[in-house]
């Protein structure tokens, strides 16, 4: 079974996908999730993982999608590849969510 549950900070504002070929919207962002472990230094390790979200409600939802924001992520993981121009097999890694949860205050942006 295919599930992922994330929660983590936003590193920076989402941004909106608009596709040519349909109607489709999505927002797409990176989400910083820190890991149990502790490094050398003692500071925790980080990782920086890449969602996307299909929604019809793209343009209002991405107004609360703003860095710093603590979410909480549900979905599945995609995994896709690509020919390079040089002949070689790329990789991409993705969450594709299909719930995300607000947590915390939503912090604002300094004026």
């Amino acid at each position: 079974m295919n599930n992922v549950l994330l929660t983590g900070n936003l590193t920076k504002d989402a941004e909106l996908l608009e596709f040519n070929d349909s109607k489709r919207k999505a927002i797409k962002f990176i989400l910083a999730v820190s890991k149990n472990r502790k490094n050398s230094d003692g500071s925790k390790d980080v990782d920086f993982i890449p969602v996307i979200y299909f929604t019809n409600y793209s343009e209002k939802l991405i107004t609360y999608l703003t860095k710093g924001r603590t979410i909480s992520v549900s979905g599945k993981l995609s995994i896709r590849s690509a020919v390079g121009t040089d002949g070689t097999k790329r990789y991409f890694t993705n969450v594709v969510a299909n719930n995300i949860d607000f947590l915390g205050s939503n912090k604002t942006k300094a004026q």
